[in-house]
């Protein structure tokens, strides 16, 4: 297989639809429009401000312009020479994301239309091309909002007031306005184009599945598609071989046709784990197609052997503890992670901020991502970052917080895209769990109707992950409602939710009461630096808070109106600010700063939670690590990759093996220590008072794989408003943490010398630099 890069400049021409008659792009030049140019991988708003035609949409009010666009229709066009090398064979035009109502042209033939931003599109032009001839390549556009309004509704669907339109169309969600992303209906070509000249044999899928691992051995099933000439599948082998470091295993097999499967057997596997419990590792795997003891076709893979299982009950209760729990390799997994949103308004920059991203993930040890269901399916260069990282990933499908349409054009649609998806996607040890979507379940009880009718994730998404990766678990939605779960209308009884609630004091009994074991979204607001506020706010509105609408806009308020659904979230802001100081500051500074002070006690409170109940409480996934485009927001780390407090409080009670202060019980705080690993932790440990200096608790400490282990007592009245420090040794390396003990309302005075001492701890950062 031989591809040819269609990357690059080509030309842009755009117009309201329906301006001009134009169904061909004969009809286009005869408009003798002036076109603009366009990058591919690209999206259209990029290319108008590269023009002069537009400002950056995510300053100020600049979000609404694009609201004339949403009605415009875009021809995409280039000119290709085809090179002496293409075959005779199958030849392929490769689309790896196109934005997303597309008819296509080659010169003046049609060669297909599309409809979905959220795979890839193959089409066959073999015979269309000849060698040394140069061709034009035209891509239209139409207007998503146009098609939509096409559709027919029925009263079983509903979405969120912002973004009806998301229903019909298949294209990421946010895309329509969301409470974390502006409304940037967007088009273009934003992934990768490219021809594609196909062998007369090839290895066309392979299928890699751990059945099986231990210390001492692991079962790798492989299962093969060929594409074989008939008149070779006499004498037809398969060859494959696996390297990972040490490890090595290598099989041969005589092949009878074409698809099939071969079981190997790894003696002493390197096996792969997720973070803080061991290595990722991964094999290298060359697998060869051979004829006669000739080789015909080759190709290498990158796999890791490891077992993972999802054991989850549908309903949890006082009289019958559920679970939700994942195991790799027999072991239970502390799952403390993020929720994955979308990398930018503009899917076109996702794949250049991925390795920045992931380094990120890394270095707050989270062992699980949830790319969620608003957001685009992320290509192969994540998964491989994750899978090298050590990183689970659970896979929402591409819905969210709507009931989607249930008719059969629909659940074609979907049943075709969860198909490229899931045999796209299969083959990443990092891929953990399919989830049929994100809160959808939540969207039809609030609505009077019962989950357990969406044919959408009771029966098409399971059937494709049976169909194409029958190995991996599927859950059909976050939170999931099942049929007992749904008869008892409580969602006290859910093994996962997402612990949102009112938002008032992160201590609050709604945060400290929870029966589910697994929280799948947990968020607190922090306000972003003043450096990033005045690269995206106009100098005239940086402040006050008050009534200030590019604050709302970028809160995030899609309509930015008083009577909009998010037109509270910066009141939010400020009212978690006075619930912990008992005021509002006057000035952005302390504004700023004890608004990220309250984030970053909330979210390490939150992660301190789970850990402290292992394994009551298996996991969680705080919403989020980053911002998809400038704003004020849950993100630990602004769009211009800003480290709020948050940052640095969470990396250091997610690392590995952590102490830790419980809250006030009969008169005395608990310290104890977790283990989150797969050996045995030994080091010593102190507990002290931020401003005596004096010691509190101090010792040795061992602390068994995957344990948690009480140290001792502090006297601790609940009055009392103290700063104890953390300080604990393993291996000669420090580790830091601190707990904030009494009741709100603190002293932001007294706080901000308390951040001081914080950040003189272990993992050390500047105190003077939080919200500049």
């Amino acid at each position: 297989m031989q591809s040819f890069d269609l990357n690059g400049e080509w030309k842009l021409y755009y117009f309201p639809q329906g301006k001009y008659a134009v169904a061909h792009p004969d009809s286009l030049k005869l408009l003798e429009l002036q076109p603009i140019a366009a990058a591919v991988p690209g999206n259209v708003e990029l290319d108008l401000q590269r023009a002069g035609l537009l400002p950056d949409p995510g300053v100020g009010e600049n979000i609404h312009l694009l609201k004339e666009y949403e009605i415009y229709e875009w021809w995409y066009q280039r000119e290709f020479t085809v090179g002496a090398e293409i075959s005779q064979g199958k030849l392929e035009l490769l689309f790896h994301g196109v934005d997303c109502l597309a008819t296509y042209w080659l010169d003046d033939r049609e060669i297909g239309r599309t409809a979905n931003m959220l795979i890839e599109h193959r089409l066959d032009v073999t015979g269309l091309l000849q060698a040394g001839r140069t061709y034009t390549l035209t891509v239209r556009l139409q207007s998503p909002v146009i098609e939509a309004l096409g559709k027919t509704y029925d009263p079983s669907s509903f979405a969120l007031p912002v973004n009806f339109e998301q229903l019909w169309i298949r294209k990421a969600a946010h895309s329509f306005g969301w409470d974390i992303m502006g409304r940037a209906v967007s088009a273009g070509l934003w992934r990768s184009v490219e021809l594609v000249a196909h062998g007369a044999n090839e290895i066309a899928e392979l299928y890699f599945a751990t059945t099986a691992a231990n210390a001492k051995q692991a079962t790798l099933q492989v299962f093969y598609q060929l594409k074989v000439e008939p008149e070779k599948l006499v004498g037809l082998q398969l060859r494959i071989s696996g390297t990972c470091g040490e490890s090595q295993f290598a099989v041969t097999r005589d092949l009878r046709f074409a698809y099939g499967n071969i079981e190997v057997t790894v003696t002493d596997p390197q096996l792969w784990w997720p973070r803080g419990y061991g290595e990722a590792s991964l094999y290298e795997v060359k697998t060869e197609l051979l004829h006669k003891g000739e080789m015909i076709a080759a190709r290498s893979d990158t796999t890791g052997l490891r077992l993972l299982e999802f054991i989850r009950t549908d309903v949890t209760t006082i009289e019958r503890p559920g679970q939700f729990l994942f195991k790799v390799n027999h072991v239970p997994i502390l799952i403390k992670g993020s929720n994955w949103v979308p990398m930018d308004l503009f899917h076109s920059k996702d794949a250049a901020k991925y390795a920045d991203a992931i380094a990120l993930a890394v270095d707050l040890n989270c062992n699980m991502l949830r790319s969620w269901g608003g957001n685009v399916y992320e290509d192969h260069a994540f998964f491989d970052l994750c899978d090298r990282n050590g990183i689970l990933v659970w896979q929402d499908f591409a819905m969210a917080c709507a009931i989607y349409p249930q008719a059969p054009e629909f659940q074609e649609m979907l049943r075709n895209e969860a198909t490229a998806i899931v045999r796209k996607l299969r083959n990443h040890p990092s891929l953990a769990v399919w989830c049929g979507d994100n809160e959808c379940d939540e969207f039809f009880v609030m609505r009077g109707l019962d989950p357990n009718n969406n044919i959408l994730t009771r029966r098409v998404l399971p059937e494709v992950v049976f169909q194409c990766d029958p190995y991996r678990p599927y859950v059909p939605s976050s939170p999931y409602i099942s049929p007992e779960a749904y008869a008892l209308k409580s969602v006290d009884v859910l093994p996962e939710r997402h612990l949102w609630g009112v938002r008032d004091y992160f201590k609050s009994i709604f945060y400290t009461t929870p029966k589910s074991h697994f929280a799948g979204e947990m968020g607190y607001h922090g306000c972003t630096n003043l450096s990033s506020i005045r690269r995206f706010i106009d100098p005239s509105h940086v402040w006050p808070w008050q009534e200030n609408e590019q604050w709302i806009i970028h809160s995030t308020d899609p309509l930015g109106s008083k009577d909009s659904m998010y037109h509270f979230r910066v009141k939010l802001m400020a009212d978690q600010i006075n619930e912990l100081f008992g005021e509002y500051p006057e000035g952005i500074e302390d504004f700023i700063l004890a608004s990220q002070i309250s984030q970053a006690e909330a979210k390490k409170y939150f992660v301190e939670r789970v850990r402290l109940n292992k394994w009551q409480t298996t996991g969680i996934l705080w919403w989020n690590l980053l911002d998809g485009w400038p704003q004020f927001s849950d993100a630990v780390v602004d769009y211009y990759h800003v480290k709020k407090l948050a940052y640095h409080y969470i990396k250091r009670v997610q690392q590995p093996v952590c102490v830790m202060v419980d809250e006030p019980e009969n008169w005395n705080v608990q310290v104890l220590v977790g283990n989150d690993t797969n050996g045995a932790a030994r080091g010593d440990f102190r507990v002290w008072d931020a401003e005596s200096k004096e010691t509190l608790l101090a010792g040795a400490f061992e602390v068994e794989a995957n344990g948690l282990l009480a140290l001792g007592d502090i006297r601790a009245p609940r009055s009392m408003q103290r700063l104890l420090l953390i300080e604990w040794t393993i291996d000669g390396k420090r580790y830091g943490n601190h707990y904030m003990l009494g009741s709100p309302g603190f002293s932001l005075a007294q706080y901000k010398t308390w951040l001081q001492e914080i950040a003189k701890l272990p993992d050390a950062f500047d105190a003077d630099a939080v919200g500049r």
